[in-house]
């Protein structure tokens, strides 16, 4: 990711918080040591997760299996989108130590690693909402809405709702296994 400099009359301009002066972010693509082969621009101080899963899809040259990101474009429920697109996210996550492994409730855990478990993630309500998942990921992977306005609806101002939820658990289960 990398910042822009620009106008503020710009709408998608924002506050770069490094040199304090308007800014566009661009978000990059780049496969192994190869150039860039998708960039985005995206609104500075947001969530990335949807502007890096949306340059996967769109672009066209490329089969990508893998999409590594850091922090800042890592969310469960992208973790759970991106799975249901076709590829896996990959995060490097920030505080590891802090991060718990999450397995279906019921589920007994070793008493070895019971520290770092919780049992809470709930089977059924990924289920239930499987179908809303899938198609959401289609209306995504068509192009009649794009991973950037998805992952915005669902972010962490949708707890509650429960396509939301389903795919936070997905998330966390897929989480684990990586």
């Amino acid at each position: 990711m990398m910042s822009m400099e620009t106008t503020k009359r710009v709408w998608q301009a924002r506050l770069d918080p490094r040199r304090n002066t308007p800014s566009i972010g661009i978000y990059s693509h780049v496969k192994d040591r190869w150039g860039i082969f998708h960039a985005q621009p995206f609104v500075l101080n947001e969530r990335q997760a949807g502007v890096a899963i949306e340059g996967v899809i769109r672009q066209e040259k490329l089969e990508t299996s893998q999409l590594a990101v850091d922090t800042h474009g890592y969310t469960d429920f992208a973790m759970s989108h991106a799975r249901l697109l076709g590829f896996d996210l990959c995060p490097r996550l920030k505080e590891l130590k802090q991060r718990h492994l999450f397995v279906p409730r019921g589920t007994k855990v070793p008493a070895e690693i019971a520290a770092v478990c919780e049992a809470n993630v709930d089977v059924a309500l990924i289920e239930k909402h499987w179908d809303s998942l899938v198609h959401l990921a289609a209306s995504v992977m068509s192009g009649h809405a794009s991973a950037v306005a998805a992952l915005a609806r669902f972010g962490s101002a949708a707890q509650g709702d429960p396509i939301y939820e389903a795919g936070v658990q997905l998330g966390r289960l897929l989480r684990t296994a990586f």
